[in-house]
């Protein structure tokens, strides 16, 4: 059951990683959440709701079923989110259930069954709250959840920004008031008044249904115009410079959860590993490629994004796929390559090199007891499978007695 659990969260969180179920799945959820939104908006002409709103209504039970299910399937692989604390069954799914965007997720279907129990709500209200679905698309687009962080972590410069709007803004209302309260006093009486014309003149939306007559109220209106197009200018250029520097980085729940089932990593915080996410390099590598050939020397530990790959060991053949990873023994100390690795189709690699590795481990000191337990019980393994030869797992032996 644990193993069916952990294949469905890497199936719903995982998207194209996961392989063909991932991109089916994602693709099928995505029409079906742009197809609601069509829906919705072919609901409220008047003639089409009136002649089919059989096929409208019909509609809206499979989406609320669909989107029950997928729901109620995400509620259970909650345990298997790394990012979800430890508490139990109960309370890591509660935790869980939380979260922003299965706040959403909840929000896409329920307004259904609050009509179906309670009949005498207003149903316009509960239609508005379906195009919530809508934002359900961030989940699958990686430039929308990217923009999401960037706020998030751009929030005190964002704020700082703001803030300088408001005093503008304050500033601006107060000079208009004082220079074109006496001739405009409908339109610039009081501070409060003035602002209406401070806000459309610093957006420079300038709608010209209140304008200064007097001089000095027009020398205020081109200098807060002026300013107006720095300020508004300043948070776009937060959010690009933020969002540039992240678009490229990989999904963070899944490339958080290869990390963290790599044995050699096990008892690794959080805080650890996403410094070793940000050491991850991204490869794409076209079929029939060898990506390392027996006897090499190892470098580095690969992570399959996406692909398969086919490893030629001494005394079988194995075949690798999305979510696996190989080559931890680069990890410990020099070694060989044990294994011939080539690529059976196009394949999206992310890989650890050693030396950024062990950066990491001089880093972080404290984490030498736990590579070395680690690293005997990972050697251990592969001599049992008589995957590596002696000679690896006496190189491997810097780790184990360190």
């Amino acid at each position: 059951m644990g193993a069916v659990r952990r294949r469905l969260f890497l199936v719903l969180e995982g998207g194209p990683a996961s392989g063909t179920a991932g991109v089916v799945v994602e693709g099928t959820l995505i029409v079906l959440i742009l197809a609601n939104v069509v829906a919705y908006s072919l609901q409220s002409v008047s003639g089409i709701e009136g002649r089919y709103w059989r096929d409208l209504d019909g509609f809206e039970i499979l989406s609320v079923a669909i989107f029950t299910v997928e729901y109620l399937c995400r509620l259970w692989c909650a345990p298997e989110d790394p990012l979800v604390p430890p508490g139990g069954p109960f309370l890591s799914r509660l935790r869980y259930a939380l979260k922003p965007l299965m706040l959403i997720d909840f929000l896409a279907f329920a307004p259904f069954y609050v009509a179906l129990f309670v009949p005498f709500i207003d149903l316009r209200v509960l239609r508005l709250v379906r195009l919530l679905r809508l934002l359900k698309i961030a989940r699958y687009s990686p430039a929308l959840s990217t923009l999401g962080h960037v706020v998030r972590e751009e929030r005190r410069a964002l704020l700082g920004a703001l803030i300088l709007m408001l005093c503008a803004m304050v500033f601006a209302a107060a000079a208009m008031h004082a220079a074109e309260g006496a001739v405009q006093p409908k339109a610039f009486g009081s501070v409060p008044a003035a602002m209406w014309w401070a806000i459309s003149t610093l957006t420079t939306v300038g709608y010209g249904d209140v304008v200064p007559v007097t001089a000095l109220g027009r020398v205020i209106a081109g200098v807060t115009m002026i300013v107006g197009l720095g300020l508004f200018a300043l948070p776009v250029g937060i959010v690009a410079t933020g969002f540039v520097n992240t678009i490229h980085r990989r999904d963070f729940i899944v490339t958080f959860g290869m990390l963290s089932r790599v044995p050699l990593f096990r008892g690794f915080e959080p805080a650890i590993l996403s410094e070793l996410m940000d050491r991850l390099k991204a490869q794409r590598i076209p079929p029939g490629t060898v990506v390392s050939a027996k006897g090499d020397p190892a470098e580095a530990m690969y992570f399959i994004v996406s692909g398969e790959l086919e490893v030629e060991l001494a005394k079988n053949h194995l075949k690798f796929g999305p979510g696996d990873f190989f080559g931890e023994l680069a990890l410990l100390q020099k070694t060989m390559r044990s294994a011939t690795i080539v690529t059976l189709d196009q394949c999206r690699l992310l890989t650890l090199s050693a030396d950024d590795f062990h950066r990491l481990v001089q880093r972080h000191p404290h984490l030498r007891p736990r590579i070395r337990d680690n690293a005997r019980a990972l050697v251990k393994a592969f001599a049992q499978a008589d995957e590596i030869a002696q000679a690896e797992i006496d190189e491997a032996a810097f780790w184990r007695e360190a």
